[in-house]
């Protein structure tokens, strides 16, 4: 059984257990891929199996949303190769989003696994509901923040502790591409070209990628 008193959360939801939204803004944007990390497996496209999670239940709900800030690709994904997608807050322009509420051991898991770690331990989300920012670590996905609020249940996403000025970019490879597209075009009805056009204009795409040569690869 997962231990659904989360440190820093009161019991919300109808089976006493702490609610949290995960806002997700990169692969998981596609709910396929999102599965993955909640009741285990390999994305398609992907090089990794993932073990998922305590609690496998799909998420509750799932609404379309975006946050402030900017997209960039950085770093080497063990599972797709190329760069992954982190998210900055600070330079201007929307990231689109897609939030699901999960409960707070879900979260736990999943961010594990973003994080290369075993799943299996509750994390103490006290700090991060008080000041808006956790870093847990240097690494990838290892820096928590609280985005706002939503019917009552705290938005929460993780990215690296450095932004893109201090990032390593690194273009995201054409498997992850499509696994981007997919969830923007299922999470905020985006047509190919749309997703083209602002995958490859983010910082670490830039240079690599056209909007073109995204869309023909979406075909």
């Amino acid at each position: 059984m997962v231990d659904t008193r989360a440190p820093g959360l009161a019991p919300t939801g109808p089976d006493g257990d702490a609610l949290v939204w995960y806002v997700a803004y990169g692969s998981n944007l596609h709910a396929a891929r999102l599965a993955c990390y909640l009741r285990g497996g390999r994305p398609d496209g992907g090089a990794q199996d993932h073990p998922g999670g305590r609690d496998r239940r799909l998420p509750r709900r799932t609404v379309a949303t975006a946050l402030p800030g900017t997209l960039y690709f950085a770093d080497l994904s063990l599972t797709w190769g190329g760069g992954s997608a982190f998210y900055d807050p600070a330079p201007p322009g929307d990231v689109p989003c897609r939030a699901y509420l999960l409960t707070a051991g879900q979260f736990s898991d999943l961010a594990a696994q973003e994080m290369r770690r075993l799943p299996g331990a509750d994390l103490d989300l006290a700090p991060v509901l008080a000041t808006g920012r956790a870093e847990l670590g240097p690494g990838r996905y290892e820096t928590l923040l609280h985005v706002g609020e939503l019917d009552g249940h705290p938005l929460l996403t993780f990215t690296a502790s450095r932004g893109v000025a201090g990032a390593e970019l690194n273009a995201p490879t054409p498997p992850y591409l499509r696994t981007l597209a997919a969830g923007l075009a299922e999470s905020h009805g985006w047509g190919p070209w749309r997703a083209a056009g602002y995958l490859a204009t983010r910082p670490g795409a830039a240079g690599h990628w056209t909007p073109r040569a995204v869309a023909a690869l979406l075909g």
